[in-house]
């Protein structure tokens, strides 16, 4: 336990089961939740916060949304799970509403983000041998520098973070790691014929939000087409109107070949991914060769088509655009000399910690709970600021005084 935030006696005793029960496999803030509405979180004391990490964005519809919490109540009571072995009513309709959402011939529906990541690995594999040409097990996938697809062993495998990586080998062959946002490395990854496909965050999330140069996106499609190379776009965090439209790679108008989706498309529900492509791709995938129990379950599927649907009732894309640019203006008036970098795209930003101290970030978010508002570091010196897309002008301004506030206990 840190000396810099105080707890009471209950947040302890929580905090000590979970010590000694849990895997030792995550090192969250000392702050025990048990209660959420909209953009705000209260601990187990009932001191309340603003949540500026929205579950890594799976939460962009607001916490326990009331339509998604009443479809998911009437749902639960009616029909949770078949498995895939027999039909649902509710698989079908959820099937032609996200296809048409999104504008895809067919979707294959998962459970988690990274599941979503493998599926469309396997995806793009099968479409290099059975379409494209490619010898089989020949085909590798570009991917980038500073990614974040998850934590599997496929996954870590073309990870460069050691913290993710190091003494879980063997790793999984078949990937070529380029720098992200460079376009002449890109294009000369693609001089090799056994190249299936191009998996790319529109903007990398967990590295800090690293947003990419204008036009990179567009012109990285452009060569994959000329390539004929799939373009895999993983918009699990950056997607569902979390940077100001309803997917990032829609800023420059591009259209992924495979789209990935995950934690917002159920409001933070409950674990939801989709994989989303045309019939050329998708249909090469047979009954049998992948699947999941849980994968398009009613509850799933029920709860998924309101999720998307408060997206634009709520018009959360236009929000978050509108006061993502106010909440980079206003942090940039602070003027602090702690801050080093402001970047971002509509509600996904980061800031840069600018600090002698390596633990700088983490105490400035200890600071920053105290003062009513939870953020978390990654990579060390950065903090990403991504609360709910329902947060107003009024709230955001509240918020940039909280960061100020709690900046001085850099000074």
């Amino acid at each position: 336990m840190t000396s810099s935030m105080q707890v009471s006696e209950k947040t302890n005793y929580y905090l000590a089961l979970e010590e000694q029960y849990g895997a030792h496999n995550y090192h969250p803030l000392p702050v025990v939740l048990e209660k959420g509405e909209g953009v705000f979180l209260w601990d187990v004391d009932g001191k309340k916060y603003y949540d500026f990490l929205s579950g890594y964005s799976a939460v962009n519809q607001g916490h326990c949304h009331p339509e998604i919490v009443d479809v998911f109540i009437e749902q639960s009571k009616k029909l949770t799970l078949t498995s895939r072995a027999f039909h649902s009513d509710q698989l079908g309709e959820y099937a032609k509403f996200i296809t048409a959402y999104f504008g895809y011939d067919k979707v294959l529906p998962m459970n988690t983000g990274v599941e979503a990541v493998e599926t469309a690995i396997k995806l793009c594999r099968k479409w290099a041998y059975e379409v494209k040409g490619i010898k089989e097990g020949q085909s590798k996938i570009i991917v980038c520098e500073g990614n974040f697809h998850g934590r599997t062993t496929t996954v870590i495998s073309f990870s460069s973070d050691p913290a993710a990586k190091k003494n879980f080998g063997p790793y999984t062959p078949g990937f070529i790691t380029i720098p992200y946002n460079d376009l002449p490395a890109l294009e000369a990854a693609l001089q090799d014929n056994t190249v299936a496909g191009f998996l790319v965050e529109p903007i990398q999330g967990e590295a800090g939000v690293f947003v990419p140069d204008d036009g990179y996106l567009s012109a990285a499609k452009e060569l994959c087409s000329q390539a004929g190379v799939l373009f895999i776009g993983d918009e699990i965090q950056t997607g569902l109107c979390r940077t100001g439209r309803m997917l990032c790679c829609d800023h420059e108008e591009v259209r992924a070949d495979i789209l990935i989706l995950g934690k917002a498309l159920s409001g933070g529900m409950l674990p939801v991914s989709a994989v989303l492509a045309d019939d050329e791709i998708m249909m090469t995938i047979k009954p049998g060769e992948h699947g999941s129990t849980y994968g398009g379950n009613p509850l799933a599927c029920k709860v998924a088509m309101k999720a998307l649907e408060v997206l634009k009732t709520g018009d959360l894309a236009q929000n978050a655009s509108r006061l993502g640019r106010l909440f980079r203006e206003e942090l940039g008036k602070i003027g602090s000399k702690h801050i080093s970098i402001i970047r971002g795209k509509g509600l996904l930003n980061a800031i840069v910690i600018n600090h002698p101290n390596p633990d700088a970030a983490w105490d400035l978010c200890l600071t920053l709970a105290h003062n009513g508002m939870l953020a978390k570091p990654t990579h060390g010196d950065k903090i990403r600021f991504a609360p709910p897309l329902v947060i107003n002008e009024e709230q955001i301004m509240d918020c940039v005084g909280i960061i100020q506030k709690s900046l001085r206990v850099l000074d």
